[in-house]
């Protein structure tokens, strides 16, 4: 019996490592699903379909965004959380995958519990414009007359949670003022609405804003990086210019449901890895303004150390503000 004892647990040991591998092996066998949490045509929209278009090509099968908006990406997030854990259904966001554990009192998902993590993608630096009659012609002015007008002036954003809202706050407690939030569905009517005048301040992606700030249709205060950027290495940063430590990008990460299987993840994030050296994709970002994450970033861990760091970045500011929603 004892012999018969070793046979079968050998035999169920074979058994289940041969299941496990079953998956890797077979996947992808059809499409899988890259959700977004945004409305098609913006921002994280156009960043995920380039990444989708290149990463096709290396699993050899398409890779299909679909778009789940609404409630500031925690409708997607939960979705794909509850997603079967098989590799067809994975999950693109931005800053929102860290802000909404602070503005959402309840989550129906753990940000850091319920997912795998496949890598960070591109950042997109954020833009400080004013409509363009605003009468401040640089930072040092906006500054000035900030100040002294905090009570007349008021700031478009694409609506809670949104990175335009968030850097939007991080000025205000960077000058110890506060103006009056002009909340939109998006960023595009956000900037329609500066343009035409309605709004006075907003900050917004290069991704959105670099056409107006190279057609002089706006006033450009300066980007949100460390570091200046090359689709405007003549335009300086708010750092430079006295805000010490500002600092506020949009960054992607993609995911899968918790669970996924290891090989699946390693296949995956061999798949973006080599969209992100993809020429195509690598000229398109440059285009937007967007720039391409160090490796060290493109791995599971990197990402995984990046979400936690935003989640205490963002939350004391959020909670300072008072900005949640139920």
């Amino acid at each position: 019996m004892g012999v018969l004892h070793k046979l079968l647990s050998a035999s169920l040991v074979m058994l289940s490592a041969w299941s496990a591998d079953v998956p890797a092996q077979a996947w992808p066998t059809r499409p899988i699903s890259l959700v977004v949490p945004f409305a098609a045509g913006g921002p994280t929209d156009v960043v995920a379909r380039t990444l989708a278009a290149s990463m096709s090509k290396t699993l050899g099968q398409t890779v299909i965004v679909e778009n789940k908006v609404g409630a500031g990406g925690t409708i997607a997030a939960a979705f794909v959380a509850k997603a079967a854990p098989d590799g067809y259904t994975l999950f693109i966001h931005h800053n929102g995958m860290a802000t909404s554990t602070a503005l959402y009192r309840k989550l129906p998902y753990d940000a850091l519990a319920d997912f795998e993590y496949i890598g960070q993608a591109v950042d997109v630096p954020m833009t400080l414009l004013a409509r363009k009659d605003f009468p401040a012609n640089n930072l040092t002015e906006l500054i000035a007359y900030v100040r002294a007008n905090q009570d007349k002036i008021n700031l478009a954003n694409a609506g809670l949670g949104a990175v335009s809202q968030l850097c939007g706050l991080m000025f205000e407690r960077a000058l110890g003022v506060k103006f009056t939030a002009i909340p939109f569905q998006g960023t595009a009517p956000a900037m329609q609405a500066l343009l035409g005048g309605q709004v006075d301040l907003l900050c917004d992606q290069t991704t959105q804003t670099i056409p107006q700030i190279k057609a002089g249709s706006v006033k450009f205060y300066g980007v949100t990086t460390r570091n200046r950027i090359k689709a405007l290495p003549e335009a300086p940063t708010l750092a430079e210019q006295g805000l010490k430590d500002f600092e506020v990008l949009v960054w992607h990460g993609i995911y899968a449901p918790r669970g996924t299987p290891r090989p699946v993840l390693a296949s995956l994030n061999a798949a973006l890895r080599t969209a992100l050296k993809d020429p195509d994709v690598t000229r398109r970002m440059a285009e937007l303004g967007a720039e391409v994450v160090p490796e060290s970033k493109q791995s599971p861990e990197g990402l995984q150390t990046w979400l936690k760091s935003e989640i205490d970045k963002w939350g004391p500011v959020i909670k300072a503000a008072g900005a949640f929603a139920d």
